[in-house]
Order: structure tokens, then sequence, then C-alpha cells
């Protein structure tokens, strides 16, 4: 089992940046990959980016690539959403999950484990 606690969110200024933490409980953090996810009210789950065990390799989807950086630290069991260049299409609730594998990876069904999610809001 895994437990996951997300902070940071909040409301930012378009042009503004933001840093979610993603605080990991459970299992030894660096056996699994994490990846964040965001949700739009009424629209699917949207898969943001992912980072492997070690934090060597990370994979961010096309609409935030250059914006949004994803890192981790293992020695504190806490990965991070670095999010900058914040547009108001940006806001979302976001999740950060942990995998069930140790590489990055997009694929929903590979994220067992999630957190309760963080607010953000972007004003244009």
């Amino acid at each position: 089992q895994v437990q996951l606690v997300e902070s940071g969110g909040g409301l930012v200024q378009a042009g503004g940046s933001l840093r979610l933490s993603c605080a990991a409980s459970g299992r030894t953090f660096r056996n699994y990959a994490m990846g964040w996810f965001r949700r739009i009210p009424g629209k699917e789950r949207e898969f943001v980016g992912s980072i492997n065990w070690n934090g060597r390799d990370t994979y961010v989807a096309d609409s935030v690539k250059g914006r949004f950086t994803i890192s981790r630290d293992n020695a504190k069991n806490t990965a991070y959403l670095q999010m900058n260049s914040l547009k108001p299409e940006d806001t979302a609730e976001y999740y950060c999950a942990a995998s069930s594998v140790v590489i990055v990876t997009d694929n929903l069904a590979r994220y067992p484990y999630w957190g309760q999610g963080t607010q953000v809001t972007v004003s244009a």
C-alpha cells in the first residue's frame, strides 16, 4: 500500500508558477515510478507527466512540455511538479499517483495508488 498526500495548489495569475508536492508513505518510495494527472470538471483525467524510480527519466505530455517539470527526492519520499508559465487552461484538480512499475508510463491502469488531489486555478 502507498499513501499519497498532495500540497501546493492554489490560485495564481496567468504566467505565474506553482510547485506541487506529493508526499508518499508505505512502500519503499524508490521502488516505483510516480505520475501526475489532472482533471478538468466534465472531462476525463489527463496525463501530465511521469518520473521513473530514480528520477533520471521523465516524460511529460505535449500540452505542458517546456513549462512543467517533474522531479523527485527519494530521501524525502516526495515527488514534485514544477509548473511555470501557467495558463488558464491549466486550471484543474491535480493528482499524484504511484505506479506499479519503475519506469515512466502514461498508462492510467499502471497507477493503483492516488492522492486526494489539489486544486490549481489560473486566472486570466
